[in-house]
């Protein structure tokens, strides 16, 4: 039988309108709750093994994150069933997602399949890690990281994707046209003026940004 739906907690302060979520929506079935773990089994090792992309969620108390990590398949390594660890490469360096976790522990990973119509969701509590076998273990082209994340599992399930058939994701028609949205150039000419900048970005320079940003984008990578 399915397990009882806990109560509904009370309105936070000044709230009047807070809906009765159990009132709202039907528990979960049986199956469901069941297909939550606390541990890696096989088939969530096969999906980590052909994953390519998911989405980190880490929190502080300034605030939430969110941001995309990628990498050839199999890059989110399972270290047994209940930890997974993946590597940070270089970005933006304003690693949020790292300053998060010396604060606060707590992880999302969302993975995405190109052309399937499921998703893999990892709850769990994360720590950074320098430790030399490890970073060894995670290079990638002939590259060592400088830090990883090692993820201590709390929950790991499949999630349906009916979200990809909304969005019309993998459709060829979904593909959106380059052209209909501002450049990386434009978003930093923009910016400039933004900032009262004495010199703002000129129309060539903007196009010096976006080629060196197509470039950098495929090609620098690690």
């Amino acid at each position: 039988m399915p397990a009882p739906a806990p109560s509904a907690p009370a309105p936070g302060p000044g709230r009047t309108d807070a809906p009765d979520l159990n009132a709202l929506y039907a528990p979960p079935s049986e199956m469901i709750q069941k297909a939550v773990l606390d541990r890696l089994i096989g088939f969530h090792e096969s999906y980590l093994k052909a994953a390519t992309f998911f989405c980190l969620a880490t929190g502080s108390g300034q605030g939430l994150d969110a941001s995309p990590r990628g990498g050839p398949p199999g890059f989110v390594h399972v270290l047994d069933a209940h930890t997974v660890a993946f590597a940070d490469w270089p970005g933006n360096n304003r690693i949020e997602s790292l300053r998060n976790l010396e604060r606060d522990d707590r992880v999302g990973m969302l993975f995405i399949f190109p052309g399937l119509e499921v998703f893999l969701r990892i709850n769990g509590r994360g720590r950074v890690s320098t430790a030399p076998e490890l970073l060894a273990e995670l290079a990638e082209q002939g590259r060592t990281p400088k830090a990883a994340t090692v993820v201590a599992i709390t929950e790991v399930l499949m999630h349906c994707g009916k979200a990809v058939n909304c969005a019309r994701l993998w459709a060829p028609a979904s593909q959106v046209d380059r052209t209909a949205l501002p450049t990386v150039g434009q978003m930093l000419s923009e910016l400039t003026r933004l900032g009262g900048a004495t010199a703002p970005i000129g129309d060539e320079q903007v196009g010096q940004i976006n080629a060196h940003y197509d470039h950098e984008v495929r090609h620098a990578l690690y």
